[in-house]
């Protein structure tokens, strides 16, 4: 399979600003660099495996991508590109993310 161009939503480039500034502000700028490989690292695998995350059961088309421990994404298909919804804390109430994805959707 050819690989896809991986864009953010608006909402997703909101939240990767706030926690890349979160992680300089709290841990440092080598949290953050960090962070961005590993973020690299996961967006690489899906562009060529696009299909290789878990789809949401509430949410088909919806894939939801672990990028470490305390965050996630999730993503849809879309022709040939893959659009990064939104970036979560994996701690934070299912309800609110539920709600970020209807309104991105």
């Amino acid at each position: 399979m050819k690989k896809l161009i991986v864009y953010l939503s608006p909402l997703a480039e909101k939240k990767l600003n706030d926690l890349l500034n979160y992680l300089v502000e709290e841990w440092s700028v080598k949290s953050k660099t960090q962070f961005l490989k590993k973020l690299k690292q996961k967006t690489d695998q899906i562009s060529t495996q696009p299909k290789s995350c878990i789809e949401s059961e509430f949410f088909p088309g919806i894939f939801k991508l672990v990028i470490e421990k305390h965050t996630s994404l999730f993503y849809r298909i879309k022709n040939d590109e893959i659009e990064i919804i939104t970036i979560i804390d994996n701690r934070q109430n299912p309800d609110s993310v539920h709600r970020e994805i209807i309104t991105s959707t």
